[in-house]
């Protein structure tokens, strides 16, 4: 009886065992769909017919079994973002896992050890702009019954223009986006706000405009709508938010009209819960969030746009609509004053005086117009404790703390210092100066404990994700510190975080920026003496055919970017383009009058210092000018200059964006030239002039209609005097 008994109890927990290891199937179509969000009809990419994907739904210990069947006629991937899995699960393309070819399916199979908020999404270029992103979640094992209400909040950005154009246009120092979201901060509104001094030390330090994103966007969505309702709560009821930012570049506010929130998982990982009145969540961070509902009205959940162009909604409740706070417009002056106070002439950044860590204090802080008086005059220092008073309670990373120990296990300490740095003017972003594609793996041994410092040396956060791994935040909390795979670094903090070594192969770690990650904010862990990752094997036809897939991974920052522009005019025809990665550049222009007389000049160079002032270039310079003289009863051209020359010189920027060009000629005739692009006397109207030591000079004011079309009018000491239209691209 007592074996029996034995038995019985045995096959119990065998098949207790195999239900809670049950596998989950899932299959997920990607293909090309067309969406319409803003009256405009775009090209998008859907998951079984919907963008973003569906939710995806698992218990802890289930198996997910996911066919990923890709529709369209270019390869894809799919990225577990936060999940702990084997390497070549990851679906990086060509670090971890072969991207998914055109009109093929792949298998992507992996245990869930853990619970929580996650997401999904493409490793593929630039493809999670376009739509390619869905919720993830996996609930705990023994669930609260009954369970909390629970939503999902996926937020995300849409552009209507094609991602690839957003970068172009970010590449090529295009202001566009600055018009649109109204931060040009240009010289005549620096007069009109008595700025010009504030203006003017920007300029002498050039640094562009200050702004807290780089991409003008159409709509902010949430679960890919402006706004959702959930009517069916009541007074006193409560719901979680499962809460992930799925966007490519923005950063939300969060605020709820009924009162204060209570947070109570990051990244997954449950938190001891904080209340706070409003909480800014990073790029590819997700946060659950408990709301309860005061009365019997309507409440929003607003995620509002960092940059305040826009936002969306969640409605909670039925009844009278009870809005969330509008947050006003930044005053962008007060932080480029602030910027500029702390630049050095040399571009780094005087931080003598500032200890930052753990977003205790916001440098975006001075710009928030909804913020009370006495906050917005508070010294440095003051500032960074400054969820106190009159403000509202904002989430920062020291509130965080584990319900449970997380120390790590004994073992060595490696230790990785990461400096992020980066470049507006010509949009580069770098760990250490140095892109992904030039830096060495990093080698780091299966059980050692890695600690990573990181400094923010840019005027932007940057959200860092680290790929199949779980770090600690050590924000303070000792054995408690939190749980997190994205940290997000605010400008000159100092963070430290800290993981134990307990996988195989290569694991990203980088900047969940889109635009950034693609311009070279990465890193590679690489553990030592890993086993060849079996996604990565490749055939002798894929052999003959493809790089190494390393190397085809490292190709993102190496791109190249193209524009060109032209005129119309009553004098002349003119036009221009130009070529660029990250450290060459190609230029030509050239000018025709409607009598023949024609000029061009063409440039390749080399960038050659860190910030990239300094261009090192060969060229050309070939003219036919002509006039037209009177020899008797008979008018005749006579050749005012008519030359083809080789060139070799130096292009340098001045303060006030003036570039120097010193160059010589085949000949060796010398010139000097001071031209300034761009001048910006309001949003629309802008200035250009060029004078050089050959007695040429011109000068050009152009009105911005849309990005590609401006009205202009120039006068030029060859050409003369005219007007027309320009194009550019």
């Amino acid at each position: 009886m007592r074996f029996q008994i034995i038995c019985l109890l045995s096959c119990v927990l065998y098949f207790k065992s195999v239900s809670a290891q049950k596998a989950v199937r899932y299959d997920l179509y990607i293909s090309d769909t067309t969406v319409n969000y803003t009256g405009k009809k775009a090209k998008a990419i859907a998951v079984n017919g919907q963008t973003p994907g569906p939710t995806l739904y698992f218990t802890e210990g289930d198996t997910a079994e996911i066919y990923a069947h890709n529709l369209m006629d270019v390869e894809t991937s799919i990225h577990w973002h936060g999940i702990i899995l084997p390497n070549e699960q990851d679906g990086v393309s060509y670090l971890t896992t072969m991207p998914i070819k055109p009109h093929k399916t792949h298998l992507y199979k992996f245990p869930l050890v853990q619970n929580g908020t996650y997401m999904y999404h493409s490793h593929s270029g630039l493809q999670e702009q376009s739509g390619l992103h869905g919720a993830l979640i996996i609930h705990k094992r023994n669930e609260p019954q009954p369970p909390m209400p629970e939503y999902v909040v996926l937020l995300s950005d849409w552009t209507n223009e094609n991602p690839k154009e957003v970068l172009r246009s970010l590449k090529m120092e295009n202001d566009w986006y600055s018009i649109e979201k109204h931060s040009t901060q240009n010289w005549g509104e620096a007069i009109m706000t008595g700025n010009i001094g504030t203006k003017a030390r920007q300029e002498w330090l050039r640094m562009l405009p200050m702004d807290v994103s780089d991409v003008y966007y159409n709509k902010f969505l949430l679960n890919g709508q402006s706004e959702q309702q959930i009517p069916a709560l009541k007074a006193g009821d409560k719901i979680k938010l499962r809460i992930i930012n799925g966007s490519s570049s923005t950063y939300f506010w969060l605020q709820f009209a009924g009162g204060g929130m209570s947070v109570v998982a990051s990244d997954g990982s449950d938190v001891s819960p904080v209340n706070v009145d409003r909480m800014i969540i990073g790029i590819a961070e997700t946060y659950d969030v408990i709301l309860t509902v005061p009365a019997d009205i309507k409440y929003e959940f607003r995620a509002t746009a960092e940059d305040r162009t826009g936002f969306s909604s969640l409605w909670l409740g039925e009844g009278m609509k009870m809005p969330a706070p509008t947050l006003p417009t930044l005053k962008y002056f007060k932080g480029m004053k602030m910027m500029d106070g702390m630049m050095k002439f040399n571009r780094n950044m005087d931080t003598t005086s500032m200890h930052m860590s753990m977003q205790q204090m916001d440098m975006n802080y001075v710009m928030y117009p909804e913020l009370s008086s006495r906050g917005m005059n508070m010294p440095m220092d003051t500032m960074q404790k400054s969820n106190k008073g009159q403000n509202p309670v904002t989430l920062n990373y020291t509130m965080l703390r584990s319900p449970v120990r997380t120390t790590l296990p004994k073992a060595p300490v490696k230790t990785v210092y990461f400096k992020l740095t980066g470049n507006m003017n010509r949009y580069k972003w770098d760990i250490n100066d140095l892109p992904i594609s030039e830096a060495d793996k990093i080698s780091i041994k299966k059980g050692d404990n890695v600690r990573i410092i990181i400094y923010n040396a840019t005027m932007m956060r940057h959200p860092m994700h680290l790929h199949g791994h779980f770090f600690r935040l050590l924000n303070g909390h000792g054995d408690y510190a939190p749980l997190k795979n994205v940290i997000d670094i605010m400008p000159m903090e100092t963070d430290t975080i800290e993981f134990n070594a307990n996988a195989d192969g290569d694991w990203f770690f980088h900047c969940h920026i889109l635009y950034h990650m693609m311009s070279g904010m990465g890193r590679v862990f690489s553990y030592e003496n890993s086993k060849p990752n079996p996604q990565l094997q490749m055939d002798s036809t894929m052999m003959l055919t493809m790089k190494d897939p390393y190397k085809m991974f490292l190709m993102d920052d190496k791109m190249w970017f193209y524009s060109a522009g032209g005129s119309v005019q009553s004098q002349e025809i003119s036009g221009n383009v130009m070529a660029i990665n990250r450290y060459y550049q190609f230029d030509g222009m050239g000018v025709v009058n409607y009598q023949g007389s024609y000029m061009s000049e063409t440039h390749f160079g080399r960038y050659i210092d860190k910030q990239q002032f300094l261009m090192l270039y060969v060229g050309s310079d070939i003219r036919d000018l002509k006039g037209l003289v009177n020899n008797g009863d008979i008018t005749i051209p006579n050749y005012i200059e008519n030359r083809k020359v080789a060139v070799l010189g130096i292009q340098y920027l001045l303060p006030f964006f003036i570039r120097f060009e010193l160059r010589i000629d085949d000949m060796g005739r010398v010139r000097f030239q001071l031209s300034r692009n761009d001048f910006a006397i309001t949003s629309r109207l802008r200035m250009e002039g060029m004078v050089n030591t050959d007695k040429e000079y011109e000068v050009r004011l152009r009105y911005i209609l849309t990005k590609q079309i401006s009205i202009s009018v120039n006068y030029d000491n060859d050409f003369g005097a005219g007007g027309g239209i320009t194009f550019m691209y």
